[in-house]
This record gives C-alpha cells, sequence and structure tokens, in this order.
C-alpha cells in the first residue's frame, strides 16, 4: 500500500483490549475458563530471552523459540507484552536498535494464547534479501531432511510440504524506497473468544471450517 502511493496506512489497535472487555462484561476482570484474567494496565513487559532464560548459542534464535512456545507461552495467563524476539524468526522486521540478533518486535498473551503481533517494518531492501533467502534455504534443507525420514519410516501419510520461493517483487517494491512503518495484528477471534469465556473457536466465527471426508 505505500509503494502504491497510500501515504497514511492506519490500523486500530490502540485500547481496543480492554473497550471491549468493558463494553462486554463491564469489568476489566474476565473470568475465562476458570481463571481470573486481570486486564488493568499496564500489562507486564517481558523479553522472549528472559522469560525462556535460555543461554546463548550457535542456534538460539530458533532454540529460543521452541522452549518458548513449549514452556513458557502456555504459563503466561495474564496480559504480557513479550519484547525482543530473535532475527531468525521475524525475517520482516527490523533490527534492534542495540542488539543485532533480535528485532523490534512484540507479541501479546493472555490466557496462555498469542493475542497480537506487532514489528517495526524491516525498510532495507538488501537486509530483507539477505533474511528472505536465509528463510528459503532453511525451509528446503527443513522439507528435504522430512522427505528422507518419511522414506525411512515408509510413511504412507500425505506429504505436507509446501514451496517457498523469494518474493521478487515485494523486493523490487521496497527498492523504490520504503517510509519508516510498523504494523500490528490483532487476533479478533481471540478475543471474543477471551471475552465470552469461549473455550474453542468454532463458538466465535461465523462459518467455522469443517473437515471434508474423503
Amino acid at each position: 500500500m505505500l509503494v502504491g502511493g497510500f501515504e497514511k496506512v492506519y490500523e486500530i489497535g490502540q485500547e481496543i483490549v480492554t473497550r471491549c472487555a468493558l463494553a462486554v462484561n463491564g469489568k476489566l476482570k474476565v473470568d475465562y475458563q476458570g481463571v481470573e484474567i486481570y486486564l488493568d494496565r499496564p500489562w507486564r513487559r517481558e523479553t522472549m530471552h528472559n522469560l525462556s532464560s535460555i543461554e546463548a548459542c550457535s542456534s538460539v534464535g530458533h532454540l529460543l523459540n521452541e522452549v518458548f512456545e513449549m514452556v513458557v507461552e502456555p504459563k503466561l495467563l495474564q496480559p504480557t507484552f513479550v519484547l525482543d524476539y530473535p532475527i531468525e524468526i521475524s525475517p520482516l522486521a527490523k533490527p534492534h536498535r542495540r542488539h543485532s540478533s533480535l528485532t523490534v518486535r512484540f507479541e501479546l498473551f493472555i490466557c496462555g494464547r498469542k493475542m497480537a503481533n506487532a514489528f517495526s517494518e524491516l525498510t532495507d531492501p538488501l537486509d530483507q534479501k539477505r533474511r528472505l533467502e536465509e528463510q528459503v534455504r532453511q525451509h528446503n534443507e527443513k522439507t528435504e531432511a522430512s522427505g528422507l525420514n518419511k522414506e525411512q519410516e515408509n510413511k504412507d501419510d500425505d506429504d505436507d510440504s509446501y514451496e517457498v520461493t523469494l518474493d521478487e517483487d515485494f523486493l523490487t517494491a521496497m527498492e523504490y524506497g520504503m517510509p519508516p512503518a510498523s504494523g500490528m495484528g490483532l487476533g479478533i477471534d481471540r478475543l471474543v473468544m477471551l471475552l465470552t469465556d469461549s473455550a474453542s473457536i468454532r463458538e466465535v466465527i461465523a462459518f467455522p471450517v469443517l473437515k471434508i471426508q474423503q
């Protein structure tokens, strides 16, 4: 949109969680599946590294993310902003101002579930190309290894691999010049689940996706 000439692109995100909570329940304390969630601000802020307590190593980014998802994420019951995501898992985010291995990115977690993802957009086309090339390389290696494992184990299940290619059009657009920008995505369906004490996403979306039996 920026490259197309839309100079001002905004997304409504400020205070939407607390305002929705007050509109639905009239208070900022939410009872979700037997757990009391307190939406009073300010919300906790902590880096992924401090939450996961992992020492630096050659694959710190992916290792940190694996530990975080398995061990830390389910425990983030009260609203928590998780800051400073590794560059390996944030290919579109601007580098951190002080730590080159991190990015200017945060995610919001409530009741062990990701509610929002936000970051400052990477505007350097050369850096972006290097990151996307690395992402393609890692995906191809993972797909190849997965294929070999399936062949060795004689598995008959469907191949769930998918192709990842370099987005040349996106890189070309960036080369024209991208102004400073940031983005935030909020999971409205997950917010509705929280505010209505719904255990399943099928209860809050208009058209639940049904698995078609072959």
